[in-house]
């Protein structure tokens, strides 16, 4: 029964969505689940990812919030440029989102997971900045012009942009912690332009961005209660799998269309 089938697909949502609220708090890449399962939902590629986008948002605004206090600026930025840089960047992408085909779309999301697969392998198991923040390489245009760039992949994509914007923090002179606290800013920072833009594209599905919201917020809190329970690294393995099987199966299916 079609009813049944739609009922059954935003059951799959939820949980999928209720998993990537725990793993956003414990070790990233929440994006990697709620993608597919929008995708099985009935979306194309491209209005599965502004969804996507729109239902993760509220819990990184929440991240941010939770941290704010230890967000702070790099040597010759302020955080304040930062955030104006950021949210600029997120624009553009989003614009450049919503002017993108949504068939060139589909054959370029497997690209896209497999960068952000990627990215976040290297930020989880490559060689770590010093805790210090004393390895600097990037100066503050540099700096500045390297979180623009991450701004717009964020507005565009998304996936992978915390370590990216880690690494780059880092790079600049902040310590971790530090860093870590100013990525989970500026990620719902560039996001927020991001879904402003997509808010009036007509492009968001709202009952499943309305399943996957909740759902996400929900497994935010349980993830935030087992952060201190959970072998992180072990998770970070499984979203890398989850990354790996992602890209396959995105691949798979570009190479089957004509």
């Amino acid at each position: 029964m079609p009813h049944a089938d739609a009922v059954l697909r935003l059951g799959i949502l939820f949980a999928a969505a209720l998993w990537a609220g725990v793993q956003n708090q414990l070790a990233g890449g929440g994006s990697f689940l709620t993608l597919p399962a929008l995708m099985l939902a009935g979306m194309d590629a491209r209005a599965a990812n502004i969804t996507s986008t729109v239902a993760l948002f509220p819990g990184q605004v929440t991240g941010g919030w939770v941290g704010r206090k230890s967000a702070q600026g790099t040597e010759g930025l302020s955080l304040r440029a930062l955030v104006a840089i950021s949210l600029a960047g997120g624009a553009v992408g989003a614009v450049l989102l919503l002017a993108t085909p949504s068939s060139f779309f589909a054959r370029l999301v497997p690209w896209l997971v497999l960068f952000a697969t990627g990215a976040f392998a290297w930020g989880s198991f490559g060689k770590k900045p010093r805790a210090d923040g004393a390895a600097s390489h990037l100066g503050p245009w540099m700096g500045g012009f390297v979180q623009f760039l991450i701004a717009i992949y964020g507005g565009y994509f998304g996936g992978g942009i915390g370590f990216l914007m880690l690494a780059a923090l880092a790079l600049s002179g902040l310590a971790m912690r530090a860093a870590g606290a100013t990525k989970n800013v500026l990620a719902g920072v560039m996001n927020f332009t991001a879904v402003l833009i997509f808010l009036f594209s007509g492009q968001v599905r709202w009952v499943e961005a309305g399943v996957a919201c909740v759902a996400a917020v929900l497994g935010s809190v349980v993830g935030a209660r087992m952060l201190k329970r959970v072998n992180e690294k072990a998770l970070r393995v499984v979203v890398v799998l989850i990354g790996v099987a992602l890209t396959v199966g995105l691949f798979w299916q570009a190479g089957r269309q004509p």
